[in-house]
């Protein structure tokens, strides 16, 4: 191999390795309106409960009273068993929340 041929190899080796590090980096995950972590269902309190949309005081203490009455959450989709949350509210809820 000539010295071009092993520096434009050790060039692309670089570029890949610089944009898969970023790549991963650049990623993501979905967090609640505060800017904070994602929001725990199951060990939430009313405060942070209020901090996600559509989720007034009543409603946080409608959460809080089904995780009393019925223990953690199993999943997420199990937040619509709360009177109050459909399908609607959940789907602006689910990226934000987690178990």
């Amino acid at each position: 191999m000539t010295n071009t041929k092993k520096m434009f190899a050790l060039v692309v080796i670089v570029m890949v390795t610089l944009f898969s590090t970023v790549s991963l980096y650049s990623v993501e995950k979905p967090t609640a309106a505060t800017g904070s972590k994602l929001v725990n269902i199951n060990t939430a309190d009313a405060g942070q409960l209020i901090e996600l949309p559509q989720i007034g005081p009543k409603m946080a203490q409608r959460i809080l009273e089904f995780r009393k009455s019925n223990g953690n959450f199993k999943r997420a989709q199990d937040l619509m068993k709360v009177k109050g949350i459909g399908e609607k509210v959940f789907a602006k809820l689910q990226p934000l929340i987690t178990i």
